[in-house]
């Protein structure tokens, strides 16, 4: 995508600190594209055809506009307190977390924690969850058991990209995968997709 740099900033602004831009959020998260395109434009070039463009080719489809296109919201990632209408859902019998190295010792002691976000983001097979887990140097794959953390009542909830949100993870419910585990899973579910 040509314009990664922009889309960067984009999620630092409606995720993060709308101030950057001189905007505003609702507390769905709804920002006004004029205003968005006004403020970001102050920064860095930016039209609604680019900000268009920017929505439709995200790969992790981080973006959303209202019907009319008078509106936009990053999906989840977000530090400031908005509720973006997430259903809950019955997740599956497991979910993944991708994470690095550095942070397992941690993990293994307090569990998943959203870290200045407002959800733990987790993903629904592995190839996703390596990804993640590679941004944060050697990627180690966390198992969590959505299905008994549901039954004991933590909410799921699935935004409308596909990613699943949690408030946090307990320890009991994580198993830290081997690396074999992890591969094996990696190129199972590679090759289903």
């Amino acid at each position: 995508m040509q314009y990664v740099k922009l889309s960067r900033y984009l999620s630092l602004v409606l995720r993060h600190h709308p101030e950057a831009a001189g905007i505003t959020l609702d507390e769905h998260g709804w920002a006004k594209v004029d205003a968005l395109i006004e403020g970001v434009s102050r920064k860095r070039p930016i039209t609604f055809e680019i900000l268009e463009e920017i929505v439709r080719e995200d790969d992790k489809q981080r973006y959303s506009f209202n019907e009319d296109k008078t509106l936009i919201r990053a999906n989840q990632g977000h530090s400031v307190p908005v509720d973006v209408e997430l259903l809950k859902v019955a997740p599956p019998k497991c979910l993944y977390h991708g994470t690095g190295e550095k942070y397992t010792a941690s993990i293994d002691l307090q569990g998943l924690l959203p870290k200045g976000r407002l959800y733990v983001h987790l993903s629904s097979d592995v190839p996703t969850a390596w990804k993640v887990g590679k941004r944060h140097g050697s990627p180690v794959i966390y198992l969590v058991d959505s299905e008994s953390m549901a039954n004991d009542g933590h909410p799921f909830y699935l935004s409308v990209n596909g990613v699943w949100l949690v408030s946090a993870v307990p320890v009991k419910y994580l198993r830290k995968l081997t690396s074999k585990e992890a591969e094996a899973l990696f190129k199972e579910q590679k090759t289903e997709q």
